[in-house]
């Protein structure tokens, strides 16, 4: 009798696209989609609001492509490029890879979110308040890098931001209805820790001013 042929060891499974799991960075961009989308009046604040909302709780990218099938980025944009044949509503967010992709998510829908105290400040701070208000004190913060960026959504809302005095503030905001008051503050010390208050105010509002007396000890340590 012929011995047995042993069977062949079988193939890895390789997840689809779709399960991948999602990453902030990825929920980040497709949310700089959507913030574009408002802007250019393809979204109305509130299919905006309902969509980031689901943004940040999304696990896969198969989730996250569904925020924006309908946008010109998922076809062809940032998002993703549609191959030969594949609709635009299957395409996958393709997303490059980003350095420090800590990022913390402030939500305030109906409601109030806050971050205050000592606290370690990621790359990127979201904060969207939908008929709500989000406080975001850096006073307190610990810099582990230079530049942070607040990316802020502000719909019937309002975000209140506080940093220290020696540090860098710059704006890179609008108001559409609504007002995005960031005090423009250059520090002395070009080794001061940098805050970009970026995003969008609609029919809300969003300020960020230094706070007198509240000052970073050593801008020069390593933390």
């Amino acid at each position: 009798m012929a011995p047995a042929v042993p069977a062949a060891p079988a193939a890895p499974v390789v997840p689809s696209e779709d399960a991948i799991r999602a990453s902030d960075a990825d929920r980040d961009r497709i949310a700089d989609i959507l913030r574009e989308a408002l802007a250019e009046g393809r979204l109305t604040a509130e299919e905006h609001a309902e969509r980031i909302s689901g943004v940040y709780e999304a696990k896969t990218h198969g989730e996250l492509a569904l925020f924006v099938r309908d946008l010109p980025a998922s076809a062809g944009g940032p998002a993703g490029r549609a191959g030969a044949g594949q609709p635009a509503s299957a395409v996958v967010p393709t997303l490059p890879p980003v350095r420090n992709s800590a990022t913390d998510n402030l939500i305030a829908v109906f409601g109030g979110a806050g971050r205050r105290g000592r606290w370690r400040v990621g790359r990127k701070t979201n904060a969207f308040a939908l008929f709500g208000g989000v406080e975001i004190d850096l006073t307190e913060a610990v810099f582990e890098q230079q530049e942070v960026v607040v990316q802020v959504t502000a719909i019937f809302g309002g975000v209140d931001i506080r940093v220290p005095e020696n540090v860098t503030l710059r704006s890179a905001g609008t108001g559409i209805f609504g007002g995005f008051d960031v005090a423009d503050v250059e520090a002395e010390d070009p080794a001061a820790p940098v805050v970009v208050v970026s995003g969008l105010a609609v029919f809300g509002g969003v300020e960020a001013k230094p706070k007198r007396g509240k000052r970073v000890r050593n801008l020069n340590a390593k933390r």
